[in-house]
């Protein structure tokens, strides 16, 4: 799946299952939500704190696959094409970055 087929798959969902986008500030809301459920897993399975008792341990995968979902919410409504973005996003950090962080020690 191309990052511009899912823009599409995400959009005919929305039109068929969710009626509506929500707007762009509710969205917002829950891709911070739906990151911040990221960091709990990661703390948890990858960091110091430890799952509750009882607390079931979710699936890392979904998490981000629900962040994934909601950012291309924000995308779709906001006209933003993703694929566009994304290459432009790593052509700027290419020319800022590309020997920054060979230089840096603390990668070493």
């Amino acid at each position: 799946m191309t990052i511009e087929n899912a823009q599409l798959i995400v959009d005919k969902w929305i039109k068929k299952y969710g009626v509506r986008y929500y707007s762009e500030l509710t969205n917002m809301a829950i891709l911070s939500e739906e990151v911040g459920e990221v960091a709990r897993i990661m703390a948890r399975k990858y960091g110091e704190q430890s799952f509750k008792n009882g607390e079931e341990e979710v699936e890392l995968a979904d998490e981000l696959a629900d962040v994934l979902f909601v950012l291309i919410c924000i995308a779709n409504q906001t006209n933003i094409d993703l694929t566009q973005a994304l290459k432009s996003n790593l052509e700027k950090k290419t020319k800022r970055d590309k020997e920054r962080h060979w230089n840096n020690e603390k990668l070493r």
